[in-house]
């Protein structure tokens, strides 16, 4: 009898940790973090008079993501920087995973990796002609900001 009962209790924690870890995570709210970025060129975000054709700089950025929405495994909202207030949209696709994001703004592309529910591994990059011609790589911890 005692083998049942402990069999249950064992059944009863694994089919709760499975429905646990299928639940898709919340990604609404502000996001805010720090780090370091590579550049080639300028944009908003990396001012400057440098061309792509300089070498690169080592910039300090901090970024600030507003998730307005979000549907399932696809969420969106509008992303700034302490050098520039662009409010540019983004769009954000989640892996099966619940912990790989993908996704894109106007001129670049996002790597992101769940770590906890208020704390995200950003990666972004930029390869773009228009407004102006820059590159940028950066990757740096994105904390979600306490309401």
């Amino acid at each position: 009898m005692r083998f049942v009962v402990f069999a249950l209790v064992l059944f009863g924690a694994a089919a709760t940790a499975a429905r646990a870890q299928d639940a898709i995570p919340d990604l609404k709210g502000t996001w805010s973090g720090k780090g370091k970025s590579i550049v080639f060129g300028t944009n908003p975000h990396h001012p400057g008079s440098q061309s792509t054709a300089d070498p690169p700089r080592v910039r300090d950025i901090e970024a600030t993501y507003i998730v307005d929405g979000q549907d399932g495994r696809v969420a969106w909202g509008r992303s700034a920087s302490a050098a520039a207030n662009t409010m540019e949209p983004f769009a954000w696709a989640m892996a099966s995973d619940n912990k790989t994001i993908v996704g894109a703004d106007i001129d670049g592309y996002f790597h992101i990796t769940l770590v906890s529910p208020d704390r995200m591994e950003k990666c972004y990059t930029q390869n773009s002609a228009t407004p102006s011609r820059s590159i940028v790589a950066a990757c740096y911890m994105m904390d979600r900001v306490k309401r």
